[in-house]
C-alpha cells in the first residue's frame, strides 16, 4: 500500500524539516511519505553527529582536510541529503540542486 505523501519544507543548513511554510526559513519544498521523512531525518542526524566529530578533529592541526574521514563522511551524507531532496522535490528544488552540481553525473 502506498503511503500518503505530504508537503514538507526543508532547511538543509539547519537540518530542519517542517510541514509549515511559515514556521521557519526553508530552502526546498518536497512531497514525501513518513518513511522517506524518517530517512531524511536520519541523514540530518548522521551529519549532526559527524559535525561534532569534525569539531574535535579540527583541534588536531596536522590532519589535512583531504585526508580526513569525518569530512568525507559529511560530504557523502550531504550528497545523499541533496539526492533525496532532488528525488522528492518540486521543479524549483530540482533546478536549484542541478545548478549546484553537487550530485554525481549519471553515465
Amino acid at each position: 500500500m502506498d503511503e500518503q505523501k505530504k508537503t514538507y519544507y526543508i532547511d538543509v543548513g539547519h537540518g530542519q524539516i517542517s510541514q509549515s511554510s511559515t514556521a521557519s526559513t526553508w530552502s526546498f519544498k518536497i512531497q514525501a511519505n513518513d518513511e522517506e521523512i524518517t530517512q531524511l531525518r536520519e541523514l540530518f542526524d548522521q551529519n549532526y553527529s559527524t559535525e561534532w566529530q569534525n569539531f574535535f578533529r579540527a583541534h588536531v592541526p596536522y590532519v589535512q582536510y583531504h585526508y580526513d574521514r569525518e569530512n568525507d563522511a559529511y560530504d557523502n551524507t550531504a550528497q545523499q541529503v541533496y539526492g533525496m531532496i532532488y528525488q522528492l522535490g518540486d521543479e524549483e528544488a530540482k533546478s536549484h540542486i542541478e545548478s549546484m552540481n553537487i550530485l554525481p553525473k549519471e553515465d
